[in-house]
């Protein structure tokens, strides 16, 4: 594995625990840590991109509430959508 996507892991792996809500940094983190080893390259950027997605609109999305931003369908979204914490 490159440097540089081992970089991108830990970039996702910070911004997915300091998120600023609580609730958000549980879920995220625990999604991370389930997925981060078993996505591709391209899945990886597709799931830096997903976290620049504020906290309030994730939320709402992943609990099934309608939301003001647009959530691109692809494989992180519903795994993110279809994830339950252990």
């Amino acid at each position: 594995m490159s440097l540089k996507i081992e970089e991108l892991k830990k970039k996702i792996i910070y911004r997915s625990s300091y998120r600023g809500n609580k609730e958000m940094d549980i879920i995220l983190k625990s999604f991370i840590r389930e997925y981060i080893d078993k996505l591709t390259d391209d899945e990886l950027t597709v799931l830096y991109d997903f976290l620049d997605i504020d906290d309030d609109t994730l939320y709402k999305f992943k609990n099934g509430l309608k939301t003001n931003h647009k959530i691109p369908k692809n494989r992180i979204t519903q795994l993110f959508k279809n994830f339950n914490i252990n």
